[in-house]
């Protein structure tokens, strides 16, 4: 699953999240949301240097329950998973370095 926003507009459930087995990044935030507009440029800048990663991201908000059960409180967080397991967490990145730090603690196949 590349990926990206959901054109669909419906978000995939936990269940497909968790039965992922590539490494996936899930972002979670909004498009109104200043600090996430501002980490969009850092978070695609590591993404052009690891095309294999894929990237889902999610509309978050009051009620949505995807982002509940990730126990989202600040916008953006980024949810690092591999194999249906969370390996690691940013939240609010600050810069692409951080990123790009948090995507070393992959496997070694990323």
């Amino acid at each position: 699953m590349k990926a990206s926003p959901n054109p669909s507009g419906s978000e995939p459930s936990r269940i497909e999240i968790d039965a992922l087995e590539e490494p996936t990044i899930v972002e979670f935030g909004t498009s109104w949301c200043g600090y996430c507009r501002a980490a969009e440029p850092l978070i695609a800048q590591v993404l052009t240097k690891h095309p294999q990663l894929a990237h889902i991201k999610i509309e978050d908000g009051p009620g949505r329950a995807l982002g509940r059960s990730f126990r989202v409180k600040l916008w953006p967080t980024l949810v690092f998973m591999h194999r249906g397991k969370e390996i690691a967490r940013l939240v609010r990145p600050g810069d692409a370095r951080e990123i790009e730090r948090t995507v070393a603690q992959f496997p070694a196949t990323v």
